[in-house]
Formats: C-alpha cells, structure tokens, sequence
C-alpha cells in the first residue's frame, strides 16, 4: 500500500479529509502529525492552483513521498471576488472563523439577499516525488447569509446558503456536506485519478 501525505496540521481538515477519502487499498493517508518538523510553507501564490502546489511540493521533497495539499476559499461576487485566497485570513493572520465571519457578514451588511452570491472553492495539488504533478478542482455555489446558522463544519460554513436546500452549510447532514462541498467534488476527481493510476502501475 502506498503512502499519501496530506500536506495539513488542521484538525478540521484532517477529520474532513479522512471522511472524503474513504477507504482505499492501494493508498494510506499520511497526515504532517507524523513529520513535526516538515516545512512549513508560506502561502505565496495568487491562486488557489499556485498555494496548493508550493505546499504539495514541499512536502514531497520533505518526506520523498507523493503528496497532496488543498488550497480553499470563497469567493463573494459583490467583492469582486474576494476574500479568495485570503479567506482563511481575512480578519488578519492569526483570524478565527468566527472573526473572519463577522468581518465579510459587515462588509456586506448593506448588500441586499439578490446580490450576495457567492462560491467555494477548492484545488487539490498531487505532487510525486520525481516532480511530476496534477490539479483537481471543486466548486460550490451559493449565497453569502445574513446571519451565522448552524454548528456543523468550519469556516464561512455557517454563513454560506445553499438555496436548494434554504441551509447553511453548517446546518446541513455531514453525510450531504460531504456529498456536495466543493472539497468533496475535488476529491472525488482525485480518487478517481489515484484510481486508475493504481491500475496502470499493478500492470507494469
């Protein structure tokens, strides 16, 4: 069985992460719990590609194994898109979700339901150990809220409506959540890549 390390210390996303996953029997998942001295990388780049990738890679190199990295945000459409690939920072670099929450909840308190569209983002880098590299993407659609509802997930969560369902994300099932989230959705073309590049490799 092959060793994948997921290039995050998140607890939210290593729980979330193993939900995703699932089993597999060609590939363990290696969280950085097990490297604590692995690099940690800065987010440099100006895209949600360019961050998983420096992350991705540098564990690569770090421990000689494939490894992935995700790179997550929202991006609002009255903010010309942003909080974007600031997201997990936007009410400055040590934020909580809660503060980062309350600060896009001001931004648009004069902004009203029609025009508070929004969608997530996620881009999932595989990187392998000879420098070769892959990008995965899922998105989620939806509305930014008027107020925080729900105590499921993590970060904009409980503010981000899905119309379909008249729910935050927070409020709904995490088997649903882990369904459709625009994670979700990226992983799922993972695996379906690790999939059959497992079945290429067992031919050889």
């Amino acid at each position: 069985m092959k060793r994948l390390v997921v290039a995050t210390r998140n607890p939210h996303k290593i729980k979330e992460i193993r939900l995703l996953f699932g089993f597999s029997r060609s590939w363990r998942l290696v969280f950085l719990d097990r490297y604590p001295n692995a690099p940690r990388t800065k987010e440099t780049g100006k895209t949600f590609d360019r961050n998983a990738l420096l992350k991705a890679r540098a564990v690569s190199r770090y421990t000689g194994e494939p490894a992935i990295a995700d790179d997550s945000g929202i991006e609002v459409a009255a903010l010309g898109g942003k909080p974007g690939i600031l997201s997990a920072r936007f009410a400055g670099p040590e934020a909580t979700d809660r503060e980062n929450n309350e600060k896009l909840l001001r931004l648009l308190k004069n902004i009203p339901p029609s025009k508070r569209q929004a969608c997530y983002r996620c881009s999932i880098a595989l990187v392998f150990p000879d420098g070769k590299s892959r990008l995965f993407h899922g998105t989620l659609s939806g509305r930014i809220g008027l107020l925080p509802k729900g105590r499921g997930g993590f970060g904009y969560d409980p503010i981000f409506i899905l119309p379909r369902y008249k729910k935050s994300v927070a409020q709904l099932p995490l088997s649903l959540k882990n369904r459709i989230s625009h994670r979700a959705r990226a992983f799922q073309h993972l695996k379906r890549f690790l999939a059959t590049y497992s079945k290429r490799r067992s031919r050889r």
